[in-house]
């Protein structure tokens, strides 16, 4: 089953529950793991908390989702400077910012970055769904080869 959906939204953190409520409802009602929607969730707040506090001077920002082949894809994408590097390591307990990569890289099988300085970031999560034992499409009788 292949669901796709792409979402615009203002550059405000209004809209993050938004995009975690449509992802999280379309990969429960496929029947994926809580544990597997919990760690694709963070991932996305994180990377869409990033367009929000980053993404300027555009005032949106874009999130795409695909759900197909036992895997989530979801693509953000922001208008801003663009992301100067990606950091490799935590930053010091006592700092509060620059921890959101590498929570997204933990959480998720595949992250990239497509970066292009002074026209926007576009962050790609990409994982691999476990399902819950009575997902509805495990569930469904397949249709006979004509």
């Amino acid at each position: 089953m292949d669901i796709e959906f792409a979402l615009a939204l203002p550059r405000e953190a209004i809209g993050i529950p938004m995009v975690r409520r449509a992802l999280g409802d379309s990969l429960r009602s496929l029947g994926v793991t809580e544990d597997c929607v919990s760690d694709i969730l963070l991932a996305v707040t994180e990377a869409c908390a990033n367009a929000v506090r980053h993404g300027g001077p555009a005032n949106r920002y874009e999130v795409e989702a695909a759900i197909g082949n036992g895997r989530c894809d979801v693509r953000i994408i922001d208008n801003g400077h663009g992301l100067m590097r990606v950091p490799e390591q935590y930053p010091p307990a006592d700092t509060e910012n620059g921890r959101g990569i590498l929570i997204m890289q933990a959480v998720v099988d595949e992250i990239s970055f497509d970066i292009a300085p002074g026209r926007g970031t576009t962050v790609h999560l990409r994982k691999h769904l476990d399902w819950d034992d009575d997902a509805a499409f495990l569930r469904r009788p397949m249709l006979a080869a004509v």
